[in-house]
């Protein structure tokens, strides 16, 4: 008989042909249900443990069970590992690992696994190691967990949970390594982690938590390396912290918080040391560690002064960056002839000889680091390998780039790049190559695109002075569009145009609609002299999928309009530019001509309608369309279309008449007016609103109370969907309460009775909220309810042209929301399913949901006697646990300015 000390065991298809069995019946049919809710076939004919190979193992596919035998019975043998990495199984989390006493270790690392984590798990009381990092688990983390008194690492890097941590975590009393990175956990991090004292390794980055950077890091002893990159912590980072001696790897960046000066450094031997856009100012350090550091990332602070003398022992690192600071004085010759790579961008240093200035010199970025301005001067044409499409010629940008690295092109562009990819076992590529097929008819435009590990700035150099409509091109070209772990990536990075942020946490796929498909962004901006476009990465998104080093922005294209007409014989400034990241942009001949939308949503908000005709309407803009944008004043549309002229109207939709327009410069425009007496979008409005509001109670991980539910707080975007607004005054409602007793914050005819004279608050007063919107939806009023005309509440704008069953649907659920009885008014699920018609309405009483008694009433009245005659129509009483202002989004009176400042969504 053959005796197995330790077996291993790995594809299911390729068992030894031996008689012989060690693993009891029972683990085998354990092993049986987990692989099919994993989505593995595991039709198990002989033993697992009998051993057998699986040639195709690496270091991201691997698929092993592992069986030891017991110490007193080599016949008996246990299921000890399993580890299925990179298979991208599609089943859930089996509760049934529970079921597998012996098991130490559980590996499902980048597969396609959904669901939670199981509560159950906590109870495998020998269990070492849980990595589930790269897949779709949701859900917060079960406090169960925190009875695994021998777990020693927990990975969930790079998955979609969230809620808050569960203080029962800090129970774990073998922890060494515990990675949250990459999720959207929330709230501040457990005060009983203060007991994870064992800990090695913490890793929270690319989160939503709250608070500062706790002090009692200082007691992790052990703690080796600690990444809190885009976590959601405010700083300062305590002194504390850099001084443990066991420190080898810290990275802290995107740190909220007031500024503070660079915490103190020990005798730590830092490998890495990276502390990246953290509002640190002041001078530098006058030393570090510099024994084993290989990467130094001051970058994107407010440090000023020299570098110090001592940076010189720095001269073996093998980065260095400290771009974007307001560093002076003279760059020391180690940094221009022995150093490394080193990035000293965007600083106000001083050169001894202003006529060799130069923007890299070996590995050392200079762009933009002098007091002297040398941004403009002449550069190197690059080839013509380029794409077109259309009018536009794009210039191939072939610079393979490095991690910092400057390069100009076709005498008016260049870009910057600063970063490396740390993590990554392959060797930096900064242009990247389609991998998933890009979905548009120019796919060739798409075939390429620089990539960033930190900062990719893209410069116009000897621009005309005016306004251009620059037009950033993406698709994501990395991960796939499938159901495998590759395609679960999240690619997230900010954009800066003119130093002036235009979009925060980009996903180039989530914008698209997918991978593979191609997104332009257009934004209209006044250039003078030069053009500055910067791409960050700020922490956030998936760092390893499909493998690690993958984050970082991505672009594929540029491209740079005019909003002027250009002399056809001035070839040296204001053509139209562009550039292509991986292929880059040349130049694009003459103006294009501008077809603008303006939105009926302007007239239906009220904007174009106002009786007051000296009210300018100009400084609106409309952002997010992937048309080119401008603003326009009331007067300007109605010199444009004639006053709407009938002879100018070139269509109708559901939603109101098209008008065509030249503005004074020649350009048609296209003019939407919505009409008063359309129907369509009242229905659809309410539902919106009822739908955020049944998240924000129902479906979101944390119960919110948005506390001013009123039509001036719900916006519309660009397709006229409804989308709730302003949480100035939103509260957290925890699960166990059953109100909370806060003071009185709203809007007076918004704010149910309860909450207006009590400060009884809960979910309710929202409904109530929402059930006057209805009535302002369907007829701006409340009036002849007593009567019994209800259909005479409808607005009369309206004539005969709706659906009085459904007029009557959204009377009766209005009414219903706002009952006196917070008992009496339905949840917002129940008023969405109302809403859709997937159930009917209630029955309702209008004399018991609207009865008051007197008592009640004198109450109220007794409450609005506070109210101080100057007062305005609607207002916002100050509360004392907020800092938030409590300020209508516009008031009833001055809306001129305030449409002056606000961006329409």
């Amino acid at each position: 008989m053959l005796l197995v000390i330790l077996c291993v065991t790995f594809l299911p298809f390729a068992f030894a042909s031996i008689n012989t069995t060690c693993l009891p019946s029972e683990e085998v049919d354990v092993l049986r249900e987990i692989g099919r809710k994993l989505g593995k076939d595991w039709d198990f004919e002989l033993d697992p443990c009998v051993e057998w190979s699986d040639s195709i193992n690496n270091k991201t596919y691997v698929n092993n069970v592992t069986c030891n035998t017991e110490p007193n019975n080599t016949n008996i043998c246990h299921v000890t590992s399993i580890s299925l990495k990179g298979q991208s199984l599609a089943g859930i989390l089996p509760p049934e690992f529970t079921n597998l006493p012996n098991l130490l270790n559980l590996d499902l690392a980048r597969n396609y696994l959904g669901g939670t984590i199981p509560p159950s798990w906590g109870s495998m009381q020998q269990i070492l190691n849980i990595t589930l990092i790269g897949n779709r688990i949701n859900g917060s983390i079960p406090k169960e967990l925190g009875n695994l008194r021998t777990l020693t690492t927990l990975t969930v890097e790079d998955n979609m949970m969230s809620g808050i941590i569960p203080e029962e975590l800090g129970n774990l009393a073998s922890i060494e390594r515990l990675f949250l990175n990459s999720n959207s956990f929330s709230g501040r991090l457990p005060a009983s982690f203060a007991n994870l004292t064992t800990i090695k390794e913490f890793r929270i980055g690319g989160n939503n938590f709250s608070g500062k950077i706790p002090d009692y890091i200082e007691q992790w002893k052990s703690l080796e390396s600690l990444r809190i990159q885009a976590s959601g912590l405010d700083g300062p980072i305590p002194s504390s912290i850099t001084l443990l001696e066991s420190l080898t790897d810290l990275r802290i960046s995107d740190l909220g918080g007031p500024a503070a000066l660079c915490p103190p450094f020990g005798n730590a031997s830092f490998k890495n040391l990276i502390l990246r856009n953290c509002n640190l100012f002041g001078n530098l350090p006058d030393s570090l560690p510099s024994g084993a550091l290989k990467v130094l990332d001051f970058s994107f602070n407010k440090f000023n002064g020299t570098i110090p003398n001592g940076f010189m022992d720095l001269r073996p690192t093998d980065y260095i960056y400290l771009t974007g600071n307001l560093l002076s004085g003279i760059v020391p010759d180690w940094m221009l002839t022995s150093g490394d790579v080193i990035d000293l961008s965007y600083n106000n240093f001083t050169s001894q000889n202003s006529n060799n200035l130069r923007c890299q010199i070996r590995d050392t970025n200079l762009f933009a680091s002098f007091s002297t301005d040398n941004t403009s001067k002449e550069v190197s044409c690059l080839g013509n390998n380029g794409v077109t499409d259309g009018n536009k010629e794009y210039e191939g940008d072939l610079d393979s780039g490095g991690a910092s690295h400057f390069s100009s092109f076709a005498n008016r562009w260049g870009f910057s790049n600063t970063g490396h990819f740390l993590d990554d076992d392959q060797p930096d590529s900064y242009i990247l190559t389609n991998r998933s097929g890009v979905l548009v008819n120019n796919s060739e435009l798409y075939m390429n695109a620089r990539t960033s590990a930190i900062s990719l700035t893209y410069y116009g150099f000897c621009m005309r002075n005016g306004s251009y409509n620059v037009s950033l091109h993406f698709a994501e070209i990395v991960f796939t569009d499938d159901e495998k772990f590759s395609s679960l990536g999240r690619r997230v990075f900010d954009i800066y145009i003119q130093g002036k942020l235009v979009e925060k946490d980009f996903d180039i796929s989530a914008r698209a609609g997918g991978v593979g498909k191609a997104i332009v962004t257009t934004y209209t901006i006044d250039v003078t002299t030069s053009l500055e476009i910067r791409l960050y990465w700020a922490g956030k998104g998936t760092i390893n999928i499909p493998s690690r080093g993958n984050y970082g922005p991505l672009i594929s294209a540029i491209s740079v309009d005019p909003n002027f007409e250009v002399p056809l014989s001035d070839d040296s400034q204001g053509n139209g530019n562009g550039v292509s990241g991986g292929v880059v942009a040349g130049i694009v001949i003459g103006a294009v001509c501008a077809i603008i939308l303006i939105l009926g949503l302007l007239w239906w908000r009220g904007c174009l309608r106002c009786k007051d005709p000296e009210l300018d309407l100009h400084g609106i803009e409309l952002n997010g369309l992937e048309l080119n944008t401008g603003s326009f004043t009331l007067k300007q549309i109605k010199a444009a279309t004639d006053n709407f002229d009938v002879a100018n109207k070139i269509g109708e939709g559901g939603f109101g008449s098209v008008y065509k327009g030249v503005l004074p410069n020649g350009t048609l425009i296209a003019v939407k007016q919505l009409s008063a007496k359309s129907k369509q979008g009242n229905r659809e409005i309410c539902i919106d609103i009822a739908k955020g509001l049944a998240f924000l109670h129902e479906e979101s991980r944390l119960k919110i109370v948005h506390r001013d539910i009123k039509a001036t707080n719900v916006l519309l975007d660009k397709d006229l969907n409804a989308k709730i607004s302003d949480f100035g005054l939103a509260k957290l409602d925890e699960e166990d309460n059953t109100h909370i007793s806060t003071r009185v914050a709203g809007t007076y005819g918004y704010m149910a009775p309860e909450y207006a004279m009590r400060g009884y608050l809960t979910d309710k007063a929202d409904v109530y909220s929402y059930g006057i919107v209805l009535l302002e939806i369907v007829s701006g009023a409340i009036a002849l309810k007593a009567e019994g005309k209800l259909m005479d509440l409808v607005d009369p704008k309206l004539d005969s042209e709706y659906d009085k069953q459904e007029v009557m649907v959204v009377i009766s659920l209005a009414l219903m929301c706002a009952a006196i009885s917070p008992t009496e008014r339905p949840t917002m699920s129940s008023v969405v399913s109302m809403l859709e018609g997937r159930i009917v309405p209630e029955a309702f009483s209008a004399e018991q949901s609207f009865s008051m008694t007197k008592t009640d009433r004198d109450k109220m009245m007794k409450l609005l006697e506070i109210k101080d005659e100057n007062q305005p129509e609607e207002m916002s009483f100050a509360y004392t646990d907020s800092s938030t202002s409590a300020a209508d989004l516009y008031p009833v009176n001055g809306v001129s300015e305030y449409l002056q400042k606000r961006e329409v969504f």
